[in-house]
């Protein structure tokens, strides 16, 4: 069984620790914070980031536990300078979850329990499909774009790099959302979201 490192402590970190822990594919060496947390699902506080390097040589993956927040500019940062170090991202899905087509995962993807992933949906590098979400048929999903709890991307649909779907949101069968949006809670899109922003309503109107 390989050997895998959390990045992160937080409520998002404790989700995935949780997810390697029952999923039986990777060996949770530890994980690192700023702070040490305590245990995340039985594995050490291995300090700060600082302790990444030392780990290369016998821990070959990485995990990103830290969550989307406004902007995913430091999941990226973090996951850049993870890559640098040698550290390989799996997708890591949930015994819980159901992804139709594991090819369709890229590098560091999260799929948390009780998301469904359909065939031929395409998910981009370290982005999050959480609790409860389902991302239809033949949807593309971008990097670092979080479908958050309970959230519906119909057949077809598009959401961009760095986007956020909030809470029980619907994207519509064929809608495309471009980068960089943030589709609120509840939300339901029914027509194309073509310029950065912020959209919520239903129908989805653009806020900001």
């Amino acid at each position: 069984m390989d050997n895998i490192v959390l990045v992160g402590g937080g409520g998002h970190a404790k989700v995935i620790a949780g997810m390697i822990a029952r999923g039986g594919l990777f060996q949770l060496t530890g994980y690192t914070d700023p702070c040490d947390r305590g245990p995340l699902a039985g594995s050490p506080y291995l300090g700060d980031d600082d302790a990444l390097p030392s780990l290369t040589a016998d821990v070959p993956f990485a995990a990103l536990g830290i969550g989307h927040s406004e902007s995913a500019r430091v999941r990226r940062e973090v996951f850049a300078r993870l890559l640098g170090m040698g550290f390989s991202f799996p997708p890591i899905v949930a015994p819980g979850a159901h992804a139709a087509e594991s090819g369709g995962l890229a590098a560091g993807v999260a799929v948390m329990d009780g998301a469904v992933v359909q065939p031929g949906a395409r998910i981009g590098q370290c982005a999050i499909v959480n609790s409860n979400a389902t991302v239809e048929h033949d949807c593309r999903i971008g990097e670092f774009t979080h479908v958050a709890p309970g959230a519906v991307l119909c057949g077809g649909a598009e959401a961009g790099d760095d986007t956020l779907v909030g809470a029980g949101a619907v994207v519509l069968p064929g809608r495309v959302v471009v980068a960089r949006c943030t589709i609120g809670a509840g939300a339901v899109v029914t027509t194309d979201c073509r310029e950065p922003g912020t959209y919520a309503g239903v129908p989805a109107r653009r806020i900001a």
